[in-house]
């Protein structure tokens, strides 16, 4: 593993969000979890460099991808991981947020490994502890880690992030892959486009620098990837569209809409997917194009490098705490 000083350092205690963040600390993110990549496909995976080290996740939803990726994280690197309940947990009983940031905090803990249904929760979080804090997703606010295993898996295939074109497409509204998304796309030199029903998209996020569309056809016009979001209708309170049928068939990606975008344009998808809702299955299994098995293996690989930076960072005086 390189020393820290080889590459752009990462100087912040905890990991909230990718707004606000330069684009040598994304790199720093980045660069380190690529050094894990191949790492993951040897027969021993497992370092020690978080031996002694505690991580807890904390997961107020419920989550497959996410909260297996960071259990496998700390576990390949040496650490020891507690996965929280919440549903057998004293939330249920009516203990609130910040009183169980007090009772986490006074475990000692490293790293805590956040995702809660509220916007601003890992933020909070963060205030009360001495810890440090991943979010693995507020509510509809941000997904850093995911927009950080999303772009090193189109740095990985592409070689860059600047000057590429990226379409988001779908509910853009109730998401927070999307936000993070643009924010880091944007820092890295990348042009965003986001598609989706005019119901769909949030008011006012052309300010955030990108380029609304409400039609596939025109919205994938020579894009280099196509990242589909999932229809989050557990979010959604009263009518966006008019039937799945209908949102599918105007933007679902098939083969049609497809060929819009460049020959060798990449598939992604930040799962779980809906097959027939937000993306044909054929398009989906596409092993040309689609990356999408590919973006689960990051995860694990970017998990391991925000903790492996993190944890260092606990032992160097000066990380921000922000």
């Amino acid at each position: 593993m390189s020393d820290a000083t080889a590459s752009p350092i990462y100087p912040h205690r905890h990991i909230l969000g990718i707004e606000g963040l330069s684009p040598d600390e994304i790199s720093a993110l980045l660069d380190r979890s690529e050094s894990y990549v191949e790492q993951n496909r040897q027969a021993d995976k497992k370092k020690s460099l978080l031996r002694g080290r505690t991580i807890i996740n904390l997961f107020f939803e419920n989550s497959t991808r996410t909260r297996t990726s960071f259990e496998l994280a700390g576990k390949r690197l040496g650490g020891d991981v507690i996965n929280m309940s919440v549903s057998t947990s004293s939330i249920k009983k009516g203990e609130t947020l910040i009183d169980t940031a007090m009772t986490l905090n006074a475990m000692h803990p490293d790293v805590l490994c956040v995702r809660h249904p509220s916007s601003g929760a890992a933020k909070l979080l963060s205030e009360k502890v001495n810890c440090a804090v991943i979010n693995g997703g507020d509510g509809s606010h941000e997904h850093p880690t995911q927009a950080l295993l999303d772009a090193l898996t189109i740095r990985r295939r592409r070689g860059k992030l600047q000057g590429l074109t990226v379409a988001i497409c779908g509910d853009i509204l109730h998401s927070r892959v999307a936000r993070s998304n643009i924010h880091l796309l944007n820092t890295m030199g990348a042009r965003v486009r986001l598609i989706a029903p005019a119901t769909l998209i949030p008011i006012g996020v052309e300010q955030l620098g990108v380029e609304v569309f409400h039609d596939m056809t025109l919205g994938l016009m020579d894009c280099d990837i196509v990242m589909m979001l999932r229809l989050q209708q557990e979010r959604m309170h009263g009518s966006f569209f008019p039937s799945v049928r209908e949102y599918f068939a105007f933007f679902g990606l098939d083969y049609m809409k497809l060929a819009n975008a460049k020959a060798d344009a990449l598939i992604m998808h930040p799962g779980p997917m809906n097959r027939g809702v937000e993306i044909d299955a054929e398009v989906a299994d596409d092993f040309g194009r689609s990356v999408i098995r590919e973006q689960v293996e990051m995860g694990v690989a970017v998990r391991m490098g925000c903790l492996e930076i993190l944890t260092e960072n606990l032992d160097r005086t000066g990380a921000k705490n922000i």
